[in-house]
């Protein structure tokens, strides 16, 4: 794997994309600060300077079509859990692909992918994870890090190298059928409330006529990425994509 370290930059993402025609395949772009961090739904990412893990991965996948891709998302958030099962912290993937410590966020991943027609031309993998900072600001409602959760602070640019081998080992298993069933199996297991019990969820931008706050039990989660969940209050298993449902903490 090659490193770039860079100082401060809007977003590891927005470089990458940037600089994508010569980055060199695998190469994880790290930055000390980021001037506008990017999240999921266009979320800022807030992070303390020189504390916590910044960086995008520029991968160019083999073997994964663009309808596997959700596979990526797996082999991402999973690498993410064993590393901090190897720091001695035992988490969780909310679905699709946050990083929570019992009800507290530790590591927000944002994947973009240029596609072509029948291809993954490239994949922009960006993951923040909260390791050294002791204090957050912003109006995120449940954010943690390493160090509050085990008193130690830890080496940013160790912690990074061990971060690309749990990587390039749970990525390397999406390129075969095997390889991606085995990751599905895996994220199941480490799947954020999917123990079998009622949770509350809110429905974004319900039809007319559909409540908006349910509760419900999440049943499944398709290789292709939509979450099936019974819905404990009307009766039906009900499908979701990204960005139609969210969990209530």
């Amino acid at each position: 794997m090659n490193f770039v370290i860079l100082e401060e930059v809007d977003s590891t993402n927005s470089y990458v994309t940037r600089h994508a025609a010569t980055l060199a395949d695998m190469t994880m772009v790290l930055a000390e600060s980021q001037t506008a961090g990017r999240g999921q739904r266009g979320n800022s990412w807030e992070s303390e300077p020189g504390r916590n893990l910044t960086a995008t991965l520029f991968w160019r996948p083999s073997g994964v079509a663009p309808r596997q891709q959700f596979a990526i998302s797996e082999a991402t958030a999973l690498a993410v859990v064993d590393w901090l099962a190897f720091e001695g912290v035992e988490a969780k993937v909310k679905w699709p692909n946050d990083i929570y410590v019992a009800d507290r966020k530790i590591c927000g991943i944002l994947i973009e992918h240029s596609l072509t027609a029948s291809s993954i031309d490239h994949s922009r993998i960006g993951f923040g994870v909260n390791i050294n900072q002791r204090e957050f600001h912003s109006d995120a409602p449940n954010p943690v890090s390493l160090v509050q959760l085990t008193g130690e602070e830890r080496d940013v640019s160790r912690a990074a190298a061990s971060m690309g081998r749990y990587l390039e080992a749970r990525l390397a298993q999406t390129a075969t059928p095997e390889g991606r069933s085995s990751l599905h199996a895996d994220f199941m297991a480490a799947l954020w409330r999917g123990d079998g019990k009622p949770h509350p969820f809110r429905q974004r931008n319900p039809r007319e006529g559909e409540p908006e706050l349910f509760s419900g039990i999440i049943r499944d989660v398709s290789p292709e990425g939509p979450i099936r969940i019974l819905d404990t209050d009307a009766g039906p298993t009900r499908e979701f994509m990204f960005k139609e449902v969210e969990f209530i903490l």
